[in-house]
């Protein structure tokens, strides 16, 4: 294989295959890429086995061929170089040299023959998300995603299509963030999938700057198509909690605030929230407090001016779960609605579009 392509180019392609790097070191031929050169294009693969991405450039192809290469070394080699044509040229055995400029480097390769196909998911269902509508869901909700593996369903988010909605959920059992906005051209049918988290919000990242992204559904896998690139990934498996059962059908109070103000004061409160004290809201007749108070540390206070519905009530949260849920909503004011001390707070924006429950901290 001997190749010659844009410094640009390649390095857009690298960025997005080594997100599917292997760190296993069990199996050396996952921490590479298969690069592959045929026609008017170079094709780069990468896989850990959980996810397989695919990225197609456009390359001056004096040789056809195959080869893997080490992945990291290859983008930190590409990133250095200075923008101007690259060479790559494997056609002695095992190795391969880049070229650029006055810069020159040899790689040991590895067969192309060893490296898992890559798999081919044929779609039971598919819809197309703006890349915009689908930034804004994934933001509203991951920092909700659970990281404990013992629970693997709650590591992946729920995306739901029904009718013109597209909804996202995510829980860690602390807390739930629910984010639905409407969808045009949605399938006649519902689309019910859980994807890793981790996935989805690469998915986002690389798919700054295209229009959309479809998504396919089938039995084991889910795809996702932008621009020239194909992520695979595994769907999760397990039956997602009944997340509105958790969500309290009784308000004994309710608050609309400022989200700016509030986020703000927030954030001054939570300097004394130091060794996991939690922040405390007390709401009375048009006034929100919040106070922390660390032992042997000191303590603030912050009211805002607010309107109130229903009865007074103190209630804590761990402070970074209160600023996740109150940084996340892109509202200008939210609703927060509280029922007990012992009971979940839920903050929920005036559209009811964007959901966060957080579970209290005991007062003691």
């Amino acid at each position: 294989m001997k190749i010659s392509i844009a410094r640009s180019e390649l390095l857009d392609a690298l960025t997005v295959v080594t997100k599917g790097l292997s760190s296993r070191t069990t199996l050396p031929i996952l921490s590479g890429i298969l690069v592959s050169a045929s026609g008017e294009d170079i094709i780069l693969q990468s896989t850990d086995l959980e996810i397989s991405i695919k990225a197609t450039a456009k390359a001056n192809v004096a040789t056809d061929g195959s080869v893997v290469i080490p992945g990291r070394l290859i983008s930190d080699i590409v990133r250095s170089l200075p923008e101007a044509a690259i060479t790559l040229d494997a056609t002695e055995r095992d190795m391969m040299r880049v070229t650029c400029g006055q810069s020159s480097f040899e790689i040991r390769t590895l067969s192309p023959d060893d490296f898992p196909k890559f798999p081919e998911v044929k779609a039971a269902e598919s819809v197309t998300i703006p890349t915009e509508t689908l930034v804004a869901l994934v933001r509203q909700v991951s920092k909700a995603v659970s990281r404990d593996e013992t629970r693997p369903v709650l590591t992946g988010v729920l995306l739901v299509v029904d009718a013109d909605v597209i909804r996202l959920v995510a829980t860690d059992s602390y807390r739930l963030a629910i984010k639905e906005m409407p969808l045009e051209n949605a399938p006649a049918d519902r689309i019910e999938v859980v994807v890793p988290g981790r996935s989805i919000e690469e998915i986002t990242k690389m798919a700054a700057g295209q229009e959309s992204v479809t998504m396919g559904v089938a039995e084991n896998q889910v795809v996702f198509e932008f621009g020239t690139t194909i992520y695979v990934s595994r769907r999760i498996e397990g039956t997602y909690p009944n997340y509105r059962q958790l969500i309290p059908k009784e308000v004994e109070t309710t608050v609309t605030v400022n989200r700016e103000e509030l986020l703000e004061a927030v954030k001054r409160v939570s300097l004394m929230a130091q060794h996991n004290a939690p922040v405390r809201l007390s709401i009375t007749e048009s006034t929100l407090t919040l106070s922390a108070r660390t032992q042997d540390v000191g303590e603030a206070k912050e009211d805002l001016m607010v309107k109130t519905e229903g009865t007074d009530v103190e209630i804590a949260f761990n402070h970074a779960f209160l600023l996740d849920g109150v940084s996340a909503s892109n509202d200008e004011e939210l609703r927060f609605e509280a029922t007990s001390p012992l009971k979940p707070g839920v903050f929920r924006s005036p559209d009811g579009s964007y959901t966060y429950l957080v579970m209290p901290v005991r007062l003691s």
